[in-house]
């Protein structure tokens, strides 16, 4: 309470009542059950040879005062040096009081802190807490994971790191630790709630993070850590209210702070915000985007005999597999995979398989081409059945994640939820066919990156030219 007083802080105090008679009932020593108080001040006095800790409060209707002790009328302050009594404005019946805080506890129910936020404290005594405001936003099928019920999911939501740097600066509570104020709120449902869009349920949970990722903010903590890591600190429930908050002390360290909707899909914008007593940094948790699919070789001699008979026998008298053609093979693939469940590929994908991958522009798979094509969907093919968990014969928005970094394709947020709006059907989930589509498209973008980027490092230079041949292609 001494620390909330010193930010300027908004404090209120109540009794609870047990029953509707008791709402706004007088107690013998005139306090007002179920009735809203402000606390106004917090000092201490020096009474014969002890020092007394005080706590004012205020009854917003101006009269009906505490008469306990400590109170205006009490025959203690007659004990107390007249400085100190000037200092702490003892007056009458304007309906703020004193009382000690041994009296305070026992009377009082409840207690409320409302931490202003540092831009609104224009009094430059005062302490300020620092804050911290990140927005964010759940996306339905990409980053709306919903609350740790639902753990295939769960690892999916947008990821914080919370850096506790320095303990408090209050030796005398003889608690070690980093004091944060942690609050969730949902943007925009009150305008919205004329259109019948209502509040969902919102909470967040913390987890410390482990000694090997501490200081690396590029890495998002993926399904297993949450499997087998409780967390640290939590909201107390999960509500339908427009901000969750709370106040945490957590020993110093990184922390991993995740919000939530509590069920999945339910698209959402939000902000999070950090107040603590010092400054603790916070980033967005995300993975690095890093390409590293396995190597296929496209040596001549280590194409295998038997494929290259194959090959001859698909292709017919040009040497090479037309769109058209490459459609047949594809849907012969499929019919010996009853469990896998597609569209089929369309002749218009066919073409963009092919556009991708035809490094000759002759418009068709040669056998290197192809060779290169047939391997990596086979690759493909048992990446595919190995992330289909539920057995469902096509992936959900969040296996498609993880079986995208299985391919050797770790992407961010950002261009994760692109690709599920893009390959995702209406009832949000992606089949064989898309699945197959998507990785063809990221393997040719990222292998014609890789020959750009002679230098090695990691950003390419385009011209017109460059830049429309580029996204004709892709």
């Amino acid at each position: 309470m001494q620390k909330a007083t010193q930010r300027g802080s908004l404090m209120g105090c109540s009794i609870n009542i047990s029953n509707t008679s008791d709402m706004e009932a007088v107690t013998s020593r005139k306090l007002v059950k179920g009735h809203a108080y402000s606390v106004t001040g917090v000092d201490e006095v020096h009474y014969n040879g002890q020092t007394v800790r005080l706590v004012r409060t205020r009854n917003p209707w101006g009269q009906v005062e505490w008469t306990g002790a400590w109170s205006d009328s009490s025959a203690l302050w007659d004990g107390v040096y007249e400085s100190e009594r000037d200092r702490l404005q003892v007056d009458f019946e304007d309906g703020e009081f004193w009382m000690s805080f041994d009296d305070w506890l026992r009377q009082y129910s409840r207690l409320e802190i409302c931490n202003l936020t540092p831009d609104t404290l224009d009094d430059d005594s005062l302490k300020h807490w620092h804050s911290i405001t990140y927005p964010g936003s759940w996306v339905k099928g990409s980053s709306a994971g919903g609350c740790r019920n639902y753990p295939n999911s769960f690892w999916s939501n947008p990821q914080y790191r919370l850096r506790l740097e320095e303990e408090d600066d209050d030796p005398e509570d003889g608690e070690d630790g980093c004091t944060f104020v942690l609050g969730l709120m949902q943007k925009n449902r009150r305008k919205e709630k004329r259109h019948g869009i209502e509040m969902q349920t919102i909470g967040f949970a913390i987890y410390e993070i482990p000694k090997e990722f501490v200081g690396q903010p590029q890495v998002k903590m993926s399904k297993d850590f949450f499997l087998y890591h409780a967390s640290a600190a939590r909201s107390e429930t999960f509500v339908n209210t427009r901000e969750v908050s709370q106040r945490f002390r957590l020993p110093a360290g990184e922390y991993l702070v995740i919000p939530s909707t509590f069920e999945p899909n339910h698209e959402l914008d939000f902000v999070v915000r950090v107040f603590s007593e010092k400054l603790n940094p916070t980033d967005v948790m995300d993975d690095e985007v890093e390409i590293k699919p396995p190597e296929v070789s496209e040596d001549d001699d280590d194409i295998d005999p038997s494929f290259v008979a194959i090959f001859e026998k698909l292709a017919g008298p040009d040497g090479e597999i037309s769109p058209k053609e490459l459609q047949n093979i594809l849907a012969r693939i499929l019919r010996k995979h009853g469990n896998i469940k597609t569209d089929g590929f369309s002749l218009d994908a066919c073409r963009n398989i092919v556009a991708l991958l035809d490094k000759d522009c002759s418009g068709k798979l040669g056998l290197k081409e192809f060779n290169f094509f047939w391997k990596r969907i086979k690759t493909w093919q048992q990446i595919y059945k190995q992330f289909d968990m539920d057995n469902s014969g096509a992936f959900n928005s969040f296996e498609m994640r993880l079986a995208l970094k299985e391919a050797g394709y770790q992407l961010n947020d950002k261009l994760t939820e692109i690709i599920i709006s893009r390959y995702r059907d209406d009832d949000m989930t992606i089949d064989f066919d898309n699945f197959i589509c998507c990785l063809v498209r990221l393997e040719a973008m990222s292998s014609m990156f890789r020959v750009m980027d002679q230098g090695g490092e990691g950003r390419i230079h385009l011209n017109l030219a460059q830049f429309l041949n580029i996204t004709v292609i892709g």
